[in-house]
């Protein structure tokens, strides 16, 4: 991935890169197949150990998200945080601050239930901040999809100086 262009944004910290993920809600997923490429939002759930990012996103069993994943697991992936529109005196300072994350990965498909149980824990926590329990039952009914990324970067553009 090519790096940042403007790197005095760039977010290296990682409990500010927590407080992205944990605000963030939804990560717009790109999948791309034959040329055709499709992007969708999606809620999520994540671990970040030692700098290694796994993200976990739930769908319906079936779909063309599924099936193109099985055709091409690598996928881009974006989340936002924090958006502040900002006005200027200009038209072209006008903008938005705002923080994100995004990257690239492998998803695959995760098929072992316990793995999905845990999946979908950590994806409830990251959406809620509560603890829920999952059962075999429960997961059964979802296709849990895991991202390994393999690499990221975070972002924050606050709002000018000359502006607030």
């Amino acid at each position: 991935m090519q790096g940042m262009t403007k790197r005095e944004r760039q977010i290296t910290d990682q409990q500010h890169l927590a407080q992205i993920l944990d605000g963030g809600k939804v990560l717009h997923l790109g999948l791309a197949v034959d040329n055709e490429p499709y992007v969708v939002p999606m809620n999520y759930g994540y671990t970040l150990e030692n700098g290694k990012l796994v993200l976990y996103l739930h769908s319906a069993l079936r779909g063309k998200k599924l099936d193109m994943l099985r055709k091409n697991p690598r996928v881009f992936f974006e989340i936002d945080w924090d958006l502040k529109p900002f006005e200027g005196k200009k038209p072209c300072q006008y903008g938005v601050a705002y923080s994100s994350v995004m990257g690239i990965g492998t998803a695959r498909i995760v098929e072992n239930a316990e793995e999905k149980i845990e999946a979908m824990s950590i994806l409830m926590k990251t959406q809620t901040g509560k603890d829920f329990s999952f059962n075999e039952e429960l997961v059964s009914i979802v296709a849990v999809i895991r991202i390994d990324v393999d690499e990221y970067t975070a972002k924050h553009r606050p709002v000018p100086e000359k502006l607030r």
